[in-house]
Formats: C-alpha cells, sequence, structure tokens
C-alpha cells in the first residue's frame, strides 16, 4: 500500500527539533530539498505498488530517494547511511520528516528495494528535470504558471496532471550551444579475472552444491569422491608463484577443467534421483553460471586463445564485461560502459552497456536528445576523434552543426585560425573529462559496488544526478560568494 505524501513542502522553520533552534534555511540540504520536484517523482514511483488500502504502508518517495542521494554523496554504506540520518536534523528534514527523530526511520536492509524499485530510467527522467530547470523556467512566458517548475520545491498541492512532463520546446531554426561527449566504463567491485581463479572459485562453489545434495543421502549411500584436498593444492601450487609460465598456467587449468567437469557430472546424476528443488535459489543460479563458465573456459584452452564473445569474468557478477580502453592504467576494464553528454556543466546519460560497444555510434542520438531538450541543434559537437565517422560528419553537416577535429580535404589557407578552433574545442572538451573525474573521485564511479544489474544501473545514474545538483548550488552560491569578494575588494580599498 502506498499513500501520496508529496503534495506540500516543509519549510525550514516549521521542522521540529526538541533541542530548540531551528534550521538554517541556506543548509545545502535544505537547498537541496528544494530543488528536487518529489510531487513529479511520486507519480512514478507510485506505479510500483497495487492500487490497494491493505498491507503495510510503503516508505514514500522522498524517503526512498533521499536516503539514496545521501548515500552517494556521503559514500557510504546502507547501514552507514542510516547511522548519518539518525545523527543529523538537516538529514531528517531533507528526508521529509515533520520532526527530528531518534529512531531510524526505516530498516537498512530497504535500501536494496529502493535501488530496485526507482531504476535507472526514473533517475535518469529526475536529473532531466533537474538540470534542464533552469533553462525551462527561463523559456517560459510571463504570464504561464511556473508552479510545475517551481526550483522552491512547491510549496501549493500538485495534482497527477500537473506532474506531467514539460511539454516539448518550440524548435527554432539556428544553432546553439555546445554538446560535448565522451565515455568511460564504471568498473565493478570485483577481483581482476584470471582463468585459472576463475576455474576455482567453481569449482568451489560446485562443492557446496554437492554436499547439498547429498545431504539426504548421508549414511545411506556413499557420497561421490570429488578430490577437494587435491585440487586446492594444484590451484596454490602456481597461485602462489610470483611469475608463471604460459605452459605452467596452461597445464593449471587443464587439471581445474578436470575437476570442474567432474562435478558437474555428479551433480547431474544426483539431480537425475533428487533434483536440484533443495539448492537455495542463489546456487541455483550460479550453477547456470558456472556451466556457461566451462564451456567458455574450454572452447578457449582448446583454441588457445584468451577471448570468446559473452565472456563472464564474475560468478556472482555475470551481466559484467570486460571493457577494453587502452589507456596507459588499466588496458582493460570490468564493468559497464557509460556514454554522457555535458551541456552547460551538466552531465545526461546517453548510452549505458555491459557489453563494449563503438561510442561514436551515440553521436547522432545524442544530437538528438540534445534538440528535444533545449529545442535546437547545437552548433558545435566536441568529441574525440572515435566520433568522427563518415555517416557522423554527414549527419552533422547536413543539421548545419560543426564537429571538432581537422577538416577533410586539402589544407586551406587559415590554417592558423583552424589551429585556434582546435585548441579551443580541446580546451573546452576538458569539462567531460573533469565530470568523469569528479564521478570516479568523489562520488563513487571509480567502483560501482552494487551486485545486481538493476541496482548498479540506478546507482550510475544517481552519480550523475548527485553532480548536477551539486552543480546547482555552486550557481545558487556563486552571486553569494561574489558579494562577499566585493565587500572584501572595498574594505582593502578603504585601508590606510
Amino acid at each position: 500500500m502506498y499513500q501520496r505524501t508529496e503534495s506540500q513542502m516543509i519549510m525550514p522553520g516549521d521542522f521540529f527539533l526538541p533541542f530548540g533552534g531551528k534550521l538554517a534555511e541556506d543548509n545545502r540540504w535544505v537547498l537541496l530539498a528544494q530543488m528536487i520536484p518529489w510531487w513529479k517523482i511520486e507519480e512514478k514511483y507510485a506505479k510500483n505498488f497495487k492500487k490497494s488500502l491493505k498491507g503495510q504502508k510503503a516508505v514514500s518517495i522522498r524517503v526512498a530517494l533521499g536516503a539514496l542521494i545521501i548515500q552517494e554523496r556521503l559514500g557510504t554504506d546502507d547501514r552507514e547511511t542510516l547511522r548519518q540520518i539518525l545523527e543529523n536534523p538537516y538529514l531528517q528534514y531533507f528526508l521529509g520528516l515533520p520532526e527530528y527523530q531518534y529512531r531510524r526511520p526505516f530498516h537498512h536492509s530497504l535500501m536494496t528495494h529502493f535501488r530496485k524499485r526507482l531504476g535507472g530510467e526514473i533517475i535518469d527522467e529526475v536529473n532531466e528535470w533537474i538540470a534542464l530547470e533552469e533553462s525551462r523556467n527561463n523559456s517560459e512566458s510571463p504570464d504561464q504558471s511556473d508552479d510545475d517548475d517551481d526550483p522552491s520545491g512547491g510549496a501549493a498541492a500538485h495534482t497527477s496532471d500537473e506532474s506531467a512532463e514539460p511539454q516539448p520546446r518550440q524548435i527554432e531554426l539556428t544553432n546553439e550551444g555546445e554538446l560535448l561527449l565522451d565515455a568511460t566504463c564504471a568498473p565493478a567491485d570485483i577481483a581482476y579475472p584470471t582463468d585459472l581463479s576463475l576455474l576455482n572459485q567453481a569449482r568451489e562453489k560446485l562443492e557446496q552444491i554437492i554436499d547439498i545434495l547429498h545431504e539426504p543421502e548421508r549414511g545411506k549411500t556413499r557420497k561421490p569422491r570429488i578430490y577437494r584436498e587435491r585440487a586446492r593444492k594444484a590451484y596454490l601450487a602456481v597461485a602462489k608463484q610470483r611469475r608463471v609460465k604460459p605452459r605452467t598456467m596452461r597445464k593449471a587449468i587443464r587439471k581445474q577443467l578436470r575437476f570442474v567437469s567432474r562435478d558437474l557430472r555428479i551433480i547431474a546424476e544426483l539431480a537425475s534421483t533428487g533434483g536440484l528443488t533443495r539448492l537455495p535459489r542463489r546456487m541455483y543460479k550460479e550453477l547456470l553460471v558456472i556451466q556457461e563458465l566451462v564451456r567458455q573456459q574450454q572452447a578457449m584452452y582448446d583454441k588457445r586463445t584468451h577471448s570468446v564473445p559473452d565472456r563472464i569474468v564474475s560468478i556472482a557478477q555475470p551481466h559484467v564485461r570486460p571493457i577494453v580502453r587502452g589507456k596507459a592504467r588499466a588496458n582493460v576494464e570490468f564493468g559497464a560502459k557509460l556514454a554522457i553528454s555535458v551541456v552547460n556543466g551538466y552531465a545526461f546519460r546517453e548510452h549505458l552497456s555491459w557489453d563494449n560497444y563503438n561510442e561514436g555510434q551515440t553521436l547522432q542520438a545524442a544530437v538528438e536528445r540534445y534538440r528535444a531538450r533545449f529545442g535546437t541543434y547545437p552548433k558545435a559537437v566536441l568529441a574525440d576523434q572515435i566520433y568522427r565517422t563518415r555517416d557522423n560528419l554527414r549527419f552533422c553537416k547536413e543539421k548545419g552543426i560543426r564537429l571538432s577535429g581537422p577538416q577533410l580535404g586539402r589544407p586551406s589557407a587559415d590554417q592558423q585560425e583552424q589551429k585556434k578552433i582546435a585548441k579551443a574545442d580541446t580546451t573546452a572538451r576538458n569539462a567531460v573529462e573533469g565530470k568523469f573525474g569528479e564521478g570516479k573521485r568523489s562520488y563513487g564511479l571509480g567502483r560501482i559496488r552494487a551486485h545486481l544489474q538493476t541496482t548498479s544501473e540506478t546507482i550510475i545514474g544517481l552519480q550523475l544526478l548527485v553532480m548536477n545538483l551539486e552543480k546547482r548550488l555552486r550557481v545558487l552560491f556563486l552571486p553569494v560568494l561574489q558579494w562577499l569578494l566585493s565587500r572584501l575588494a572595498v574594505r582593502l580599498l578603504l585601508l590606510p
């Protein structure tokens, strides 16, 4: 059961503090609470629940999304996030609580359900609303109501009709603005995978499955021999070596393949008599993953290669794929490949896939989304060399867009002017590289700690959302900072 509660915003002065005082209206969490259109998100969130008055009352969207934003902003785990909320009245106000509470508002295990229910698509829509709020407000006419896009959080009640997405803007004929494009990898929190370590991990999990399947027949029939200790010693004999010769490694992989194949045959025999219903759901999924893993490893061993389509690099996270980046620090990364666009300092997710892809194929779709957001095509698209394909060059020429990079054909007479433009483009394109650095250093984009594919995509979307919220905060504090600097300059001038 879900009841809508985000029709009105609680003002900072109305938040009750039992130990006295009031919340500061210029606090960052108070300002963030006023930026986010909670009533719009609630319409999306409420669809996850059945329309019934029975059952336990679900946690509101303000609490669910607010807790996830707090977690990504502070870089804490689920338990530590609840501790921070319990100790900080500003965080409780951000969650929409009417007064300070000494008890936690929910159990930490619900954080996983929040990530599942919201999903990456809802987070992307919230990110769109936050990043485009300024441009939408500037484009509205004076006589047009601004209740739907009120940046203060909307003190008045909002209906379901008012929570609909903004109407498409009028398409202009001139091109405006710059679109920055680039892609990166969001690494998953897994150990560096090797063929030998994956096979050893698969063998250990299969041995646990054999123990569970044979438990009802214990004392009745003899347990099949699985050579557990011998397989462990064979693995450690090679894993402990600092440098392993290719021939020695190949021999060790062959041994582990034999042990794992033997365990799979034993499981098949046990399943034919008692079935696999005794296995927990998690172990059954791991068994299916291990069967595909063994097939891939056997194929690579027979063909003497180290690559195979849809290669599994983690048994716990089978959706993770190797992403070849060709970077000096890490030639191969393991995670989701993320393509983003940056406009006026705000980041938008353009494409996310766990399989490797050519980011140059995302340019045309990103340009069309830019047109849908801002009502016009960009003047220039700033991207690296991989985006300069024939199709993209032809597309940009038809739309009157300048694609960064050297012009095709013979060198023209104004080479100096082209060099200045290329240098300016390189300088401007540093903003998208800075976004990747900001996300990986400060907001956890450098290591995604979620295990499921859906929750990992939600976290990546949340990190982009938090970066855009911080951008909005900097825009709000900039006039105050300029005023303080001007007052300081005047005082310095008046000094004798």
